[in-house]
Parts: structure tokens; sequence; C-alpha cells
């Protein structure tokens, strides 16, 4: 079995809701519920928290110590310089990626993206968001560790979205240069977003697992509840997600 790590990416700068990865629910910050879960996974040997070199990110290590994942430093705009990095360091064969802003990630639903891709070695990247049926929240993307290295060594120098991204010359850029595959959900429940980019965002995910009881729910769990209290979803239903 090739040796999976799960990378996610944290930082406290963002724009719309400064250290959102700190905003706690029950106690503990999204990035202790985000970790906890990723470290659910099965087929993950190894989960990495890559955040960046500046001091505001000082925070994020002591979190990633208390959960007990290995930690990453690396450069802010260049995210796919430090993806790798981080990879390299875990001695990864299959790099999954995800963002710490999303706090209900599910272990289940990333494996199925994760055994896709090691059962199917003729894809580079197997995703679970291109043809979006997921909720936004539980975006996985796995991918070789050489596929990472052809990016890193092909993509432009930073500040462009190739670095930043991470991703992105898989989908945009340079498509035809990658054989990529979308898996999707038994129905489609697109029009739900959980991940948290603004405070309403914030607001949506407190309310959702308060409404389960258990910061850990799993997806299933999760979704029967957003259907059966609509306004839960309406809390961020206007939130428009930021350009790439």
């Amino acid at each position: 079995m090739s040796r999976i790590v799960i990378v996610t990416q944290a930082r406290t700068t963002s724009t719309r809701l400064p250290r959102k990865v700190l905003q706690r629910i029950q106690g503990r910050t999204l990035l202790e519920w985000h970790v906890e879960r990723l470290k659910k996974c099965a087929p993950a040997a190894e989960v990495v928290v890559a955040t960046t070199v500046n001091a505001t990110d000082n925070e994020i290590i002591p979190i990633a110590e208390k959960v007990n994942v290995r930690w990453f430093r690396g450069s802010e705009d260049d995210v796919l310089s430090r993806y790798w990095g981080a990879a390299r360091e875990a001695r990864a064969e299959i790099v999954v990626r995800v963002t710490s802003d999303c706090p209900l990630w599910d272990p289940i639903e990333g494996a199925k993206v994760m055994d896709f891709l090691a059962r199917n070695p003729q894809f580079d990247l197997v995703n679970n968001c291109e043809s979006r049926t997921y909720p936004r929240g539980l975006d996985t993307e796995a991918f070789w560790m050489d596929v990472l290295e052809r990016m890193q060594r092909m993509a432009p120098p930073a500040p462009t979205p190739e670095r930043e991204h991470v991703t992105e010359m898989a989908y945009s850029s340079a498509p035809d240069l990658f054989v990529k595959q979308s898996i999707s959900d038994s129905e489609d429940n697109s029009r739900f977003r959980w991940c948290v980019d603004t405070y309403d965002d914030f607001a949506m995910i407190e309310a959702l697992v308060n409404c389960v009881g258990n910061p850990l729910a799993g997806y299933r769990e999760l979704l029967a509840c957003t259907k059966a209290h609509p306004e839960i979803a309406r809390l961020n239903a206007h939130v428009e997600q930021k350009k790439v």
C-alpha cells in the first residue's frame, strides 16, 4: 500500500475572517476539530499541518503539537512549495490536499478519494470537488508525489495562481498534462456550504454542530440535521465563494 499523507494548509491571516482557524466551538479551535477528523481517516499514514514562516502563524504550531501531528513551515505566498516540502519531509507517496477552513471534513468520504487513486494509478489526480456534488467543505484532492514534484518544477514563480492554489495547473493553466478523475456523492448536495471564510460561515458551522451535538459527527448525520433544519443552511446561503 502506498504511503498516504494528508497535508492541510493553515494560517491566521485570512482576509474575510482573520484567525478563522482559531475560532472555537465547544472549547476547541476549528483547527483542532479539523485535524481530529483527518486523523480518523483510515488510509492515511500521517497528517501534516503546513503553515507559514510568518510570526503571525506561531500560534498554529502548539495546536499541531497538542493534537500530536507533524507540522511544517514554508512560504505564505508559495503554497505549492510549502506542500512539496511538507510531503517530502513526511515521505509521502500519495499526497492528499485539504484546507483547514473545513472543520466538518469527513474521513469516510475523504477515504473514498484516496482509495480510488491507490487502486487506479493511471490517474494523476483524483478529487471530489471538480464536478461538485458534495457540500463545499468536504473537498479532497489526492495525487501522486511525482505529480506534485512535476507541478513544483513547472509552475511559474510566486506570486501566481499556480503557486497559491497548489493544483491550479491541473485544472486551469495546463489541464492537458494531467489525467484527472472526480468522484461524486450519491446525490447532489452541492448547495450546502460547510467551509469557513466569513463570520456567517462560522455561525452556520456552530449551529450545525450544536444541532447534532457532536463536533466529530459524520457526514450523513450532519446532512440529515441540515435537511431537517433548513434555517441552519440559510445562515450562510448568501456567502459567495472567493474567486481563484
